[in-house]
């Protein structure tokens, strides 16, 4: 899949969020204005103001929104949801370079709140992915334990875990644990000290 390194970014931010949410971790990844500035600065968000209550309110309800999208039964319902939420947002397109970033494409109006530019910018890049027929991409993690979700970028759509680092590596060694319980002692299979 071809996409962009802006709607990459934005489909990372969207990860992210989603990845907050008490359904992928069991608790409130964003309970307080500070847990929402942590987002803000890891995702290096520009052009946000001061945050407040009513931010929070509105990104955790913007949250709530993107994953009745992921969970849409069919893409026209999925793409009815998307379209309502940027419309909901106001987006603004406008052409910018800031922070020493190239050219590139902002959604959301200048000084629009965070739950606005979220909805915009990961509105489009969600819907960049539906366009290109590849909504399956955005995916829930296949490891048992696990609820998080991820994007597949993967050329062919090999990715089953949200990290394979934590996910992938312990579902890889619970795998080989358990053929090691199974399998007959290596003496017994060369067939050393079996009737000498």
């Amino acid at each position: 899949m071809l996409i962009t390194h802006d709607t990459e970014c934005a489909l990372d931010v969207l990860v992210e969020l989603l990845n907050t949410a008490p359904e992928a971790g069991g608790q409130e990844g964003l309970p307080d204005l500070a847990a929402l500035r942590g987002f803000v600065v890891r995702r290096e968000l520009s052009d946000i103001g001061p945050l407040t209550p009513g931010d929070l309110e509105g990104v955790r309800r913007l949250r709530h929104r993107f994953w009745e999208v992921l969970a849409a039964e069919t893409t026209r319902d999925a793409a009815e949801l998307l379209n309502a939420m940027v419309a909901r947002a106001g987006t603004t397109p406008r052409l910018t370079d800031h922070d020493g970033h190239d050219w590139h494409v902002h959604y959301f109006a200048p000084g629009a709140a965070l739950a606005d530019r979220l909805a915009a910018e990961a509105g489009i890049a969600l819907s960049m992915v539906i366009v290109a027929g590849e909504r399956d991409r955005m995916r829930r993690c296949e490891a048992p334990d696990c609820v998080r979700v991820f994007v597949d970028l993967s050329r062919n759509r090999s990715r089953r875990y949200c990290d394979s680092r934590t996910c992938g590596n312990r579902l890889h060694v619970a795998a080989y644990r358990a053929r090691q319980r199974v399998a007959p002692p290596a003496e017994a299979q060369r067939g050393v000290g079996v009737g000498s």
